[in-house]
């Protein structure tokens, strides 16, 4: 899938007798390709509920789901395809001109979003129609 895909992050310790668990660091210039300049998560969605429903116009992502599971669609010029975030150790990179919609938040879901820049609302794409407009232009309208 073009501008986008799974990250595996460092998974450091055991569940041993002690059950200490995990710990996973993400370091900046090492595990995240960008510079993070917000974050914020996601929480407390009902399982029929569909969030998201837009693409940006330059700004970069990393979603991990630190708890329960949750599904991304992906679409873009060249494609969709959807992944199941189950694993607090597994980030996925979601690039510019990916429609994404997040849906299937089961068990207590919490989605951590990494992002390359500040909250603008001008780089939000949020109508459907004009993702396609915007994303034919861009490519040349090979779609």
């Amino acid at each position: 899938m073009y501008n986008s895909g799974l990250f595996k992050f460092r998974k450091i310790g055991s569940q041993s007798k002690e059950h200490l668990g995990y710990l996973t660091p993400i370091e900046a210039h090492q595990e995240i390709p960008f510079e993070v300049k917000r974050l914020y998560y996601i929480y407390g969605v009902g399982e029929e509920e569909i969030r998201g429903k837009h693409s940006h116009k330059k700004l970069h992502q990393v979603l991990i789901c630190v708890n329960g599971s949750v599904d991304i669609k992906l679409e873009n010029f060249f494609g969709d395809e959807t992944y199941t975030l189950n694993d607090p150790s597994v980030g996925l990179y979601v690039g510019p001109d990916n429609w994404r919609e997040m849906s299937n938040f089961k068990d207590n879901a919490v989605l951590l979003v990494l992002a390359s820049e500040e909250y603008d609302p001008d780089d939000y794409i949020r109508d459907y129609d004009e993702f396609i407009q915007h994303n034919q232009k861009k490519y040349g309208g090979l779609k």
